[in-house]
């Protein structure tokens, strides 16, 4: 019997009401029931400094940035529901990449990112659905090694999308997101991790 391949999961986004905590919810419900040890983390439960290179000269990674780091070195896989601001990543999600980015003494450089799986989802209010911002994720990703697989999810008119328990009103939704979450698991599967 295989072991259930561990996954992170996580929204780009801080606000309680926010539509990508909600849909990040929903898949990491979802990629449970695909097979998957899923850990859901809140940024917000991980506040950090803006990212500072003289910050991080003086005084080392910041606590929660190295509570992060642990939670990401111990998940191979990563789901995320980028969220979008201005038509790109949002703040606290860059942020949290970059001091995730950073190696600590003796440790390989993006050891957080190098070999790691991630699926992505986005919900915004525009017809778009929050696709730039999944976007600019994937190619920050991708160029720290992180593969991201091809299957992802943006849900747009986000605001008219959930029923009042959080669920998602349209079944083809939310076949979308456990298409996402299915794959994620396979390949994590398939690589063994």
């Amino acid at each position: 019997m295989s072991i259930a391949p561990k996954i992170l999961a996580f929204a780009g986004t801080t606000r309680t009401e926010a539509f990508n905590k909600k849909l990040i919810r929903i898949a990491a419900a979802a990629a449970r029931a695909a097979g998957g040890d899923v850990t859901l983390i809140d940024l917000r439960d991980l506040p950090m400094p803006i990212y500072d290179g003289d910050l991080e000269a003086a005084e080392g990674i910041p606590p929660n940035a190295q509570k992060l780091k642990e939670l990401m070195l111990s998940h191979p896989g990563f789901l995320l529901s980028t969220g979008e601001y201005n038509s790109s990543v949002t703040g606290v999600l860059k942020n949290a990449i970059d001091w995730a980015s950073r190696a600590a003494p003796g440790e390989p450089e993006l050891a957080c990112f190098k070999g790691r799986v991630a699926a992505l989802l986005a919900a915004s209010p525009g017809m778009l659905g929050g696709m730039r911002g999944m976007a600019a994720v994937r190619l920050i990703l991708g160029n720290i090694g992180t593969l991201v697989i091809t299957e992802q999810m943006a849900l747009p008119r986000a605001h008219e999308a959930f029923e009042a328990d959080g669920s998602l009103k349209d079944p083809k939704r939310l076949a979308a997101v456990e298409r996402v979450t299915s794959q994620l698991v396979r390949i994590l599967n398939k690589l063994g991790t």
